[in-house]
């Protein structure tokens, strides 16, 4: 099974993907803190990250450490209720490789996270 890091301040929104993501294994943080205290020397092959992540480092933030951290050829998916254009121009500029905006279908969710994930193992 793939494996998907999901960093998502929200309880229930980190409750409803691992119900719809059902098919990977996924783990779960809450913010940056936590994801440099838990989760970043485990090999993920996505990272689907939220943009709010509460207090502390925001998803861009986090994204382009992450990038920085030698971690540029994990895929991470920009997953937000952030739905202006600057918004996804500011995501893909931080190094996110897609950008979806809340509320997304279950299929077009899992359709994109495929997509993402069969093109990093191609190479």
């Amino acid at each position: 099974m793939r494996n998907i890091l999901l960093i998502e301040d929200d309880l229930l929104s980190q409750k409803t993907m691992k119900a719809v993501l059902k098919n990977y294994v996924i783990d779960c943080c809450k913010s940056a803190e936590d994801y440099y205290s838990n989760f970043n020397k485990k090999k993920y092959d996505l990272i689907i990250m939220d943009i709010s992540l509460g207090k502390g480092k925001d998803g861009l933030q986090l994204t382009r450490e992450i990038k920085m951290d030698g971690l540029d050829s994990t895929p991470i998916l920009c997953l937000t209720a952030h739905a202006f254009r600057s918004d996804k121009k500011n995501a893909y500029d931080a190094g996110v490789d897609f950008y979806l905006s809340k509320p997304v279908s279950n299929a077009i969710l899992n359709e994109t996270i495929e997509k993402l994930i069969n093109v990093r193992t191609k190479f």
